[in-house]
């Protein structure tokens, strides 16, 4: 969970750790910092209460613990599962939330930190017929039905809805422009006629690409974090629901703009899986998407957000 976090209240700037990554705040009126921290972390923990799959006391956990049956959950459960169904549903699939017992089989049991160097091979999970297609929820009744032989995991979708929400939500109640970031995914919210000037780059620390960030949402989605060992071999956390194997497609970064955080990760997690697909299919769509191959060759769709050059005299 949250680690006490580091602050500059003159630039009305924060960054803490949660759910393995790290997360910044930013506020455009700097005095409103402090409250805003409180109510982030407050944020960060009640939904790790209700969706961590790493918790045996997890709402989520308990669903997964009952698949097969209906299982009353809480409502910010259910919202976190709509979402992650409606990626599912736009991506036909390619962002697929009922991997989650096969990460287990791959050895991604507990918090990525807590991992081991290595560790024997383990055998993934055959793919089967249940899919995303087959999760039953019902928001009237809160009443949420995991696959048989399946379990739920919201990693690739949970952090980009909770900083689209939660960016809004500090806004409005503090009448100030926020920014902020979680793990990769960027969600900005209240009028900042400058706009927000964001490093894009495949790793936390490392050089990247100025984009100049007015509205909506940028995620960055990479096959080079969240990796561990087993048997030798060397895995990551985006898998592919078609073999249950982690993607291993030409593109090891991608980033996307969208006009949520949570569009915007959809569609950065769907073209690591989609591999030569992806240009075509974000193309098509009209998403604004900058590429990294694994040689480490940069491509970007034509809808790509870049800071301007400045204009000489």
């Amino acid at each position: 969970m949250s680690a006490p976090y580091r602050s500059d209240a003159r630039s009305g700037r924060a960054t803490l750790r949660a759910w393995s990554c790290t997360v910044r705040l930013v506020v455009g009126t700097p005095r409103v910092l402090r409250p805003a921290v409180a109510d982030l972390t407050t944020v960060l923990a009640r939904v790790d209460a209700v969706a961590s799959r790493f918790r045996a006391d997890s709402a989520l956990s308990r669903a997964n613990a009952r698949a097969g049956r209906p299982v009353p959950v809480p409502r910010l459960l259910a919202d976190l599962v709509a979402a992650a169904l409606e990626a599912a549903a736009q991506t036909d699939g390619a962002v697929d939330p009922t991997l989650g017992r096969v990460l287990v089989a791959l050895g991604y049991d507990r918090d990525i930190r807590r991992l081991p160097g290595d560790a024997a091979a383990l055998a993934a999970v055959p793919p089967g017929p249940a899919t995303w297609r087959a999760v039953r929820l019902d928001r009237t009744s809160g009443l949420l039905t995991v696959p048989a032989g399946t379990a739920l995991d919201l990693g690739a979708t949970a952090k980009a809805y909770v900083a689209d929400h939660t960016a809004h939500a500090l806004s409005r109640r503090y009448g100030t422009p926020v920014l902020l970031e979680i793990g990769g995914d960027v969600a900005v919210a209240g009028a900042d006629p400058d706009g927000w000037c964001i490093e894009v780059a495949e790793r936390e620390g490392e050089d990247g690409q100025l984009v100049l960030l007015r509205h909506g949402g940028l995620a960055t989605s990479t096959t080079l974090a969240r990796r561990w060992r087993r048997g030798g071999r060397e895995l990551h956390h985006i898998l592919d629901p078609r073999t249950h194997r982690p993607a291993d497609g030409p593109w090891r970064t991608v980033s996307v703009h969208a006009p949520c955080a949570l569009a915007a990760n959809t569609a950065s997690t769907a073209a690591i899986v989609l591999g030569y697909r992806a240009l075509p299919w974000l193309e098509a769509r009209n998403i604004a998407a900058r590429l990294v191959a694994q040689d480490g060759t940069v491509v970007a769709t034509g809808a790509w957000p870049r800071v301007p050059e400045p204009v000489r005299p």
